[in-house]
This record gives structure tokens, C-alpha cells and sequence, in this order.
């Protein structure tokens, strides 16, 4: 079936933060051997996936290299390590954080970072359906299928963080000319996509490259 990566990639990041009532969610993948940002809800802590893709480390970026989960109850107790993050972390309010590995039959795909305000004890019954959200994903991204070549896979992975540059550009367009938010913005880009039954990347395209106004 077909399927639009960044709105998969922008649901899973949707639903892990209504499934556990958390204040945020977000999704870094892996471009060689480093993780680059690709989705964040809402728009607020990007910033904190910004500076954990800069610096590479941060709960994300571990989860990603060991394949395991990482969950931090209390970012206000480390004092040691990931200072870029936990620095970030503290200037928006967020107190915990969990990374959740993306792997398909041993492939690290990215990760799915969770936010939380205030100090948070992640628990196992959580961190397992958020998993299990990150699975059906990552099995998406690879088209669930045990034939996918890597290089198909890398293509995959980078079409889906050039898009991300391209929508973020539609994003501040559309923003500008209906004197709104840029979480505002994107969610008027992705309901034109919806109702017209295309992918996000080819209405951003069209709003950076041919001057489509919404």
C-alpha cells in the first residue's frame, strides 16, 4: 500500500505523545553514522533534536547506536554528560526523556525520542506500546520487506530528511502569508496534501518552487 514517509514518520510521533500524555515526541534517523532530525510534535522541541543531532549524544542518538531503550526519569539528576541537551532540555521545560530504537531485522534505522515536563518514571508498560509503534513504522520505512537492499533503504532514509528541508521552507511561507504559527502552517500544508491525495513533500515543492498559496 502506498504510503508518504513524513506523514509516517509525523503520526508515529502523534500518536506516541497521545498514547502516553506527554508534553512532546520525536523522530531522528540515521543518515551514514550519525542521526539528523526529521519530525518533531509539536514544533517547540525541535530544538532539543537540533542540539542532540549537533552534538551527537543525547538519549536519541544512544538508543540508536546500542539498539536499546534509554530512558531517563529525571534529566535534573545527571551531572555529567550530553551537556548541549540536557542545557536545551532545561530552557523548554523538559524534565525526562526516553529514546526508542528503530531496527528491522538488525538494521538501526533512527530512533523516536519522548518528552516529558517535569521528572517522569517511564514505565516498562509504556515503554513497550511505544515500541511496538516504532516497529510498525520502521517496518514502513522499509516496506516490510526482507528484499529491501541497503542502498534502497539509504535512498529512503535521505529522500525523507530532504523532504523535511523543503517542508520546513513551506512551513515559514505559508506561516508569513496567513500570519500564523508555523505548527499552524503545517497542519493547513498537510490537510491541502490530504484532501488532494498527494504526499506532503510534492505540496511543499509546489509552495517553494511554483509559488502555490494555500
Amino acid at each position: 500500500m502506498p504510503y508518504d514517509v513524513d506523514d509516517t514518520l509525523q503520526e508515529l510521533a502523534e500518536r506516541a505523545t497521545a498514547m502516553l500524555g506527554i508534553c512532546g515526541s520525536a523522530v531522528s534517523l540515521a543518515t551514514g553514522d550519525r542521526l539528523a532530525f526529521a519530525t518533531a510534535v509539536p514544533e517547540t522541541v525541535a530544538a532539543l533534536e537540533h542540539a542532540q543531532a549537533k552534538a551527537q549524544e543525547g538519549p536519541c542518538v544512544q538508543a540508536y547506536r546500542t539498539g536499546e531503550v534509554v530512558a531517563i526519569p529525571d534529566l535534573a539528576r545527571m551531572t555529567e554528560g550530553w551537556d548541549a541537551y540536557r542545557a536545551t532540555a532545561a530552557e523548554l521545560g523538559i524534565g525526562a526523556v526516553a529514546g526508542i530504537p528503530m531496527r528491522l531485522d538488525g538494521t538501526a534505522v533512527g530512533a523516536l525520542n519522548l518528552y516529558a515536563a517535569g521528572a517522569r518514571d517511564w514505565s516498562e508498560e509504556d515503554l513497550r506500546a511505544v515500541h511496538v509503534l516504532a516497529d510498525m513504522c520502521t517496518g514502513l520505512l522499509v516496506n516490510s520487506s526482507r528484499l529491501q537492499r541497503q542502498q534502497q533503504l539509504t535512498e529512503q532514509l535521505q529522500h525523507a530528511l530532504d523532504s523535511r528541508v523543503v517542508i520546513e521552507q513551506a512551513k515559514g511561507i505559508v506561516a508569513q502569508v496567513h500570519n500564523e504559527d508555523v505548527g499552524q502552517a503545517f497542519e493547513r500544508i498537510r490537510r491541502h496534501a490530504r484532501n488532494n491525495h498527494v504526499g506532503l513533500r510534492s505540496v511543499a515543492s509546489a509552495i517553494v518552487d511554483l509559488g502555490l498559496r494555500l
